[in-house]
């Protein structure tokens, strides 16, 4: 289904401005990888292996995982890290978790422990420093989670201090514009999977259309209502997008959902560090 469904895979590369980013961190390189949706199904070895050797080609400084690596058995992450491990950065790799990494009720503690076995920083609710003391990375809990709660986490933090935020699902980015985001990484949308050229997501207006739809044929058809629940900004699906002085970048992860891709290729994103 996946070569068929989801076109070529692609290379996005960005550079994103970070007010007072110390000269020591200008030019550090990072490669985002995010929701691969490892079933066996959504997402082809070849598209992997492709994925995992285009981030080595690019020498980063720091990997960044941001989230779904299972559907919803957590079983196939035992075979997932065994391609992960493959993955090369001069300082190491960073993940959170997505909704569907939480979707059994074992599944958050399994893919961690997976992840973690192979030398994967887990952030969950947390803060890292694999850059320096300089540039905090801050793993939040996922948005559909009961332990979404960037309060404590965030207001440890400097107000002065440029800092990173991982958050699967990019409707966070509302809510933490109450806090310095200098740079928020998401996944969750997948692109929108359908995007109509010089419009936008296909989801958009599918979720207009489908919010009309009566609750009884919504629950004769469960993919309606599941599709008009993955996020409510669609206008931020893919991309890089700026909410007042912060800063969202959206993935548009590499697994694929029926019923495909259309002018939304997979991704792997290449992301340079600069001050201003």
């Amino acid at each position: 289904m996946h070569w068929l469904l989801s076109g070529p895979l692609s290379i996005e590369k960005l550079t994103v401005n970070i007010t007072g980013l110390p000269a020591s961190l200008q030019g550090k390189k990072l490669v985002q990888l995010s929701d691969f949706h490892y079933d066996g199904l959504r997402l082809s070895e070849e598209m992997l292996e492709k994925a995992i050797a285009l981030t080595n080609e690019a020498k980063p400084d720091l990997i960044l995982l941001t989230g779904d690596y299972v559907t919803d058995d957590p079983a196939p992450i035992h075979q997932l890290i065994l391609r992960l491990k493959h993955l090369q950065s001069r300082s190491g790799i960073c993940a959170i978790l997505g909704n569907h990494d939480i979707h059994y009720q074992n599944a958050k503690t399994e893919v961690t422990d997976a992840l973690t076995s192979i030398g994967i920083h887990v952030l969950w609710n947390e803060i890292a420093y694999p850059l320096g003391k300089e540039l905090p990375l801050v793993g939040l809990a996922d948005y559909w989670s009961q332990e979404f709660n960037p309060v404590p986490v965030m207001n440890q933090l400097n107000p002065d201090t440029p800092r990173i935020v991982l958050s699967h699902n990019p409707d966070t980015a509302e809510i933490l514009q109450e806090w310095r985001v200098d740079l928020q990484l998401s996944g969750h949308t997948h692109g929108g999977q359908i995007v109509i050229p010089g419009i936008g997501p296909a989801m958009f207006f599918y979720d207009k259309l489908a919010e009309k739809i009566p609750k009884k044929v919504q629950r004769r058809f469960p993919f309606l209502s599941e599709n008009i629940s993955v996020v409510s900004h669609w206008e931020w699906a893919q991309g890089l997008h700026r909410l007042g002085k912060n800063q969202l970048y959206v993935n548009r992860g590499l697994g694929t959902y029926l019923p495909g891709r259309l002018f939304c290729r997979p991704e792997v994103t290449i992301i340079t560090l600069q001050g201003e």
